[in-house]
């Protein structure tokens, strides 16, 4: 993975942070985007002098833009981790189209705009690594999040397609789909229902961020050109497909 040139979305808080310190110490160049939360992605840059692009991977022109702002200083985009992702949680029928729309724009649609900004660069080169993160919740459906389990899921199709497209171009394209895991969001989760939820995990614990980031520089490594359109799912148990 020596000087490959690698893009994590969501990259400077939780199970993106990891990833993005992980690519790094395997040898990457990495660029970690982020949208709102400047204050950590400043922090993150600091503390790992990785570089940082802010912009929304829901708009596809950012997106676009983006990409070849990193093509111009890097040459091009080898790896590309699609990890941001947010939450608008609310019973389906009291959700507004707003919370509908927005999920499915940040997790599913920013699937299309950043891989369709580096999807020709890496076929005219002949490889490519496209990994994206997806959820337990995608696979098992969760109370309060029809918005986004519908996203985690459409990952796992849109993960099935772009490989098929991309197999005999060196491109491989697959998702991870982690469990829950013990990032800012997951612990701010009541008590009493992170209890409940742990007490459905067969392992018995919740997940940590770099267990997700080994598998992803697992599935980015060069060597890993013979796995496409698979999900490995890191969930301690919780659902064993």
């Amino acid at each position: 993975m020596k000087n490959k040139i690698a893009i994590v979305t969501g990259g400077t808080r939780g199970i993106g942070k990891a990833i993005a310190i992980d690519l790094k110490k395997a040898g990457a160049k990495v660029i970690a985007s982020y949208q709102g939360n400047e204050e950590a992605a400043l922090a993150f840059k600091k503390e790992t002098g990785i570089a940082i692009s802010r912009f929304d991977v829901a708009d596809y022109e950012q997106c676009n833009t983006a990409v070849r702002t990193v093509e111009a200083e890097y040459g091009r985009v080898d790896i590309l981790i699609n990890n941001a992702g947010i939450t608008r949680d609310g019973f389906l029928h009291k959700m507004g189209e707003d919370s509908w729309d927005s999920v499915l724009d940040t997790n599913l649609k920013s699937c299309f705009n950043m891989c369709r900004a580096v999807i020709e660069g890496m076929r005219t080169r002949g490889f490519g690594r496209i990994i994206t993160i997806s959820s337990i919740n995608g696979q098992l459906g969760q109370f309060g999040q029809t918005n986004y389990s519908a996203a985690k899921a459409g990952v796992f199709g849109f993960t099935k397609a772009l490989a098929r497209e991309c197999a005999a171009k060196g491109i491989t394209v697959n998702a991870v789909a982690p469990g829950y895991i013990e990032t800012d969001m997951v612990k701010a989760v009541q008590e009493d229902v992170l209890k409940k939820i742990v007490g459905n995990i067969p392992v018995g614990r919740l997940g940590q961020p770099s267990e997700i980031a080994r598998a992803v520089c697992f599935l980015a490594a060069d060597e890993a050109g013979f796995i496409t359109g698979e999900t490995l799912s890191i969930n301690g148990g919780q659902y064993m497909e």
